[in-house]
């Protein structure tokens, strides 16, 4: 066995999350590398320090190009707020190394196409954060699909709501910035349109429509000064899938009641199935002439539910995804990963988002073969 040195960038929430997914997937399966937390970053040397050992890794860097430069990292993680993906990508796969990045990808096309051509000259794995794809019962849920089990897909319909920002209360942040690829459609709507690629394939046409509710917030909490926005607060589209199914689309962070409301329900000539991520160890499935949904629970049958639990019922968490996530972009180092969202991929989401903005701005259908990067 090799070892492998993960260098992570970022310590917020994503960064934790990552950090526990490096260390548990070790414990749920063998890998084919020794994994060898070599090294934290972060703007904040204090946090940087902090960070590295709770989390238990051996170094800590304020600047986040010394962790990159550091010749025992051989993995660079990157978790950091979404303007900064792109240079320390850019400045990872220069130093070739495979990189593992938080969605979205970028935070514009530009940025995003220049990404996935780099990883192809680099000729390293790169793997994008859209961890909810790694649900064992998503992977049912394709199978189910690519079986023919649903009949011709006809139609698609699919949400992520969450209410963060449902109060105009909440205060600015980042994701309030256009230029940080903030608002609801990169923010949340970007899960969504990478899950109905991974489920259905190429959409091939969009229309849409965007609104900013809110056109002011606190600039922050409680103050009383204000900043203007300028990202949506929602976004609605319909969508013309390449294989003839038609979709509808939505994302909002605006929905009272709503945490995590990343759901779908795909109808076929023989069915239809339907998903809520805040209930993500089920599916229901009804076929044709039952009469009703069937409830289906995730259960050790189902590849990588095993490794956390020998019982159906009960139940995988959210860092159990991102562990299944870390497991599958281990495999691809050693040449046998083939699920994971990598540069290319991700482009490919951001290009549809980008379809959704341009139809929205010009009020018409807009064919995603119209956008290049």
């Amino acid at each position: 066995m090799r070892e492998l040195g993960i260098g992570l960038i970022g310590t917020g929430f994503m960064g934790r999350a990552h950090a526990l997914a490096f260390r548990n997937v070790s414990g749920a399966f063998e890998l084919p590398f020794t994994l060898r937390l070599a090294a934290l970053a972060d703007a904040d040397p204090a946090r940087a320090q902090a960070c590295t050992t709770a989390w238990g890794f051996e170094q800590a860097h304020g600047d986040w190009q010394r962790l990159i430069d550091d010749p025992k990292v051989n993995l660079i993680a990157i978790t950091t707020p979404n303007h900064l993906h792109y240079p320390m990508a850019m400045a990872a796969l220069a130093a070739g190394k495979p990189v593992y990045c938080e969605k979205p990808l970028a935070v514009n096309l530009e940025q995003a196409h220049a990404m996935h051509v780099a990883a192809k000259h680099a000729g390293v794995v790169t793997r994008v954060g859209y961890n909810y794809q790694h649900n064992p019962i998503i992977g049912l849920a394709r199978e189910l699909i690519l079986s023919d089990e649903l009949g011709e897909i006809i139609s698609f319909q699919g949400e992520f709501s969450e209410d963060f920002m449902a109060d105009p209360a909440s205060p600015w942040s980042w994701r309030c910035e256009p230029e940080h690829a903030g608002g609801a459609l990169a923010d949340l709507g970007s899960h969504l349109l990478a899950m109905a690629r991974y489920l259905l394939g190429d959409v091939e046409a969009v229309c849409a429509d965007s609104q900013t509710v809110h056109g002011q917030r606190p600039t922050t909490n409680g103050s009383q000064e204000q900043r203007c926005i300028a990202v949506d607060d929602q976004t609605h589209a319909l969508l013309r899938f390449a294989s003839g199914a038609r979709g509808t689309f939505s994302s909002s962070w605006l929905k009272h009641g709503y945490k995590n409301h990343l759901s779908f329900e795909i109808s076929g000539t023989r069915g239809t199935l339907a998903f809520d991520q805040e209930r993500l160890n089920e599916l229901h499935l009804c076929r044709a002439g039952q009469g009703g949904f069937q409830r289906l629970l995730a259960g050790p049958d189902l590849p990588g539910y095993a490794a956390f639990s020998p019982a159906p019922g009960h139940q995988l968490g959210y860092n159990e995804l991102k562990t299944l996530e870390v497991h599958e972009l281990i495999m691809a180092l050693a040449g046998d990963g083939q699920t994971g969202t990598d540069f290319e991929e991700a482009f490919e989401v951001e290009r549809l988002a980008t379809a959704i903005r341009v139809a929205a701005e010009e009020r018409r259908w807009v064919s995603v073969s119209e956008i290049s990067g």
